[in-house]
């Protein structure tokens, strides 16, 4: 192609019908002219990365006209320094012998070599992004809770940025210079995917999306996909639905200009909708007939709990954070069944068993949906009705992970959806599990003293009679003699 550009630069068309593979260049070479002499540009290298070019190389012209030496750079495979291109020594172009096409091939070839050296089963390989204002916020925590998020998702992480600024870039929420840097070291390890620790908006996505060409997601997608996977029931599946459709109805967009209104009479008022509107009024219309569902799904559950009312068995709530040991310890209390995996989210649907105490009293014990910090507000809506569950409770079990180095910032964050939800005020026992994970004995006496908690291990059976006598001794004297009536429907609300 012969491009003519101005004084500002040039313009250089859409590259997509070129080949495309993280191993391999777009086999286009970009020589260009520069009138000044100067050397390469940031903007030349930026376009070197971003557009996955074999080359490109700027040609001094004289002042006659006659061609001065040639600066071109290339890019190179990850390497211990972190440089992303190398810039050769200038020369005039007669100089060069090097035979380019045995070159580049090689190069493709050392790019596949080190990229076969990462482990790369799984089909989205990504990057994690996270934009910090304080230092000592703990942003390296934060990363490593989205890098389960995204193993829990199936997706294998291949390196995860910080950056530390005082406000996050409206456009790109990191600076245009450290996104090109992010973009380079896709192209060097071979990643197609950044997932970026916060939620984004629509118009940010895209303009990281066309910045970069990789596929970009934040981490409310990555809570809404790990839930699409784990939900079984009918009510969760609906729930989790309503909520990916909430989230997905502002970031609809179509590119697709043929998909543009019909011009027509006074107004310019076409004979139609766009495909777009077609979309969003599908969307909203599914929306609202999932709201019905929902409320019939509610409606059986509200049923449910009358006939646990009428059984006269007190109600337990197991709340607490994800993959903080829930699904366990009610397996362990009640010898149930219940899927427990060490991830987050392993399960969604709430689960219902009878507990009985030393003394030969039962209780009803219910577990529900872990908890996460910044709950995306598109679940936590669909999961009200729920987590509304928790209001009949007359006491909350709230589970913590007291081996994990944030439980603090965990149970924080627990209390303020137990807040939201209006419950604070419910009777709690809190209860430190993972207590064999924790080497220190003593300081795990002063933590239960100081937080007034009851530490076991969810998978030791024997650590549980302090917590079984806590929780009789917690719950309002009932009269149990209608719980051999128990309608065993009761119990089970996986639909």
């Amino acid at each position: 192609m012969v491009i003519l550009g101005d004084h500002k630069g040039i313009f250089i068309p859409g590259l997509d019908a070129f080949r495309a593979a993280s191993t391999r260049f777009k086999g286009l070479r970009l020589i260009h002219t520069h009138l000044d002499g100067e050397a390469l540009s940031p903007e030349d290298l930026t376009d070197l990365s971003h557009l996955r070019l074999d080359m490109i190389g700027a040609l001094q012209v004289l002042h006659d006209g006659a061609p001065g030496k040639l600066f071109w750079a290339h890019l190179i495979p990850e390497n211990p320094q972190g440089s992303y291109w190398l810039i050769h020594d200038p020369q005039e172009p007669h100089r060069i012998t090097l035979n380019f096409l045995s070159f580049i091939t090689a190069l493709e070839d050392e790019f596949a070599r080190r990229q076969k050296s990462r482990r790369i089963e799984a089909a989205e390989k990504a990057i994690l992004v996270r934009v910090e204002k304080n230092p000592l916020e703990g942003a390296e925590a934060s990363l490593e809770e989205l890098r389960q998020l995204a193993s829990t998702c199936g997706v294998e992480v291949f390196d995860a940025q910080i950056q530390y600024r005082p406000q996050p870039d409206p456009k790109y929420l990191v600076g245009r210079g450290r996104l090109s840097n992010i973009d380079l070291r896709a192209t060097q390890i071979g990643a197609n995917l950044l997932i970026f620790d916060h939620e984004l908006t629509p118009a940010q996505v895209r303009s990281i999306s066309d910045f970069t060409g990789l596929k970009i997601i934040d981490r409310t997608q990555v809570i809404l996909d790990i839930f699409a996977h784990r939900a079984h029931s009918r009510e969760g599946k609906i729930q989790v639905e309503l909520a990916q459709l909430k989230y997905l109805l502002p970031r609809l967009t179509h590119k697709d200009t043929s998909l543009s209104r019909l011009a027509g009479g006074i107004g310019g008022t076409g004979p139609g909708e766009t495909k777009l509107e077609i979309d969003r009024r599908r969307i909203r219309e599914r929306i609202h007939r999932l709201e019905k569902d929902l409320k019939s799904v509610a409606k059986s559950r509200g049923q449910r709990r009358g006939r646990r009312e009428k059984s006269g068995l007190p109600v337990i709530s197991i709340v607490g954070y994800t993959n903080a040991g829930k699904s366990t310890l009610l397996n362990t209390l009640t010898q149930s069944a219940v899927l427990a995996e060490d991830k987050l989210f392993a399960t969604l649907d709430t689960k219902s068993a009878r507990l009985r105490f030393p003394q030969d009293t039962e209780a009803i014990i219910t577990d529900t949906v872990g908890f996460i910090r910044n709950l995306p507000r598109e679940l936590f809506s669909a999961f009200r009705a729920t987590l509304d569950e928790l209001q009949e409770a007359d006491l909350l079990l709230h589970v913590i992970d007291v081996s994990s180095s944030r439980f603090e910032e965990q149970i924080a964050a627990v209390e303020r959806i137990l807040e939201a939800l209006e419950i604070q005020e419910k009777p709690a026992i809190r209860v430190f599990n993972k207590a064999d994970r924790f080497p220190d004995k003593e300081l795990l006496e002063a933590l239960c003293k100081r937080f007034d908690a009851v530490a076991v291990s969810a998978l030791d059976k024997t650590s549980l009679f302090g917590l079984l006598e806590r929780i009789e001794a917690a719950l309002p004297d009932q009269n149990f003699s209608g719980r051999r009536n128990y309608d065993r429907e009761a119990e089970e609300s996986d639909e």
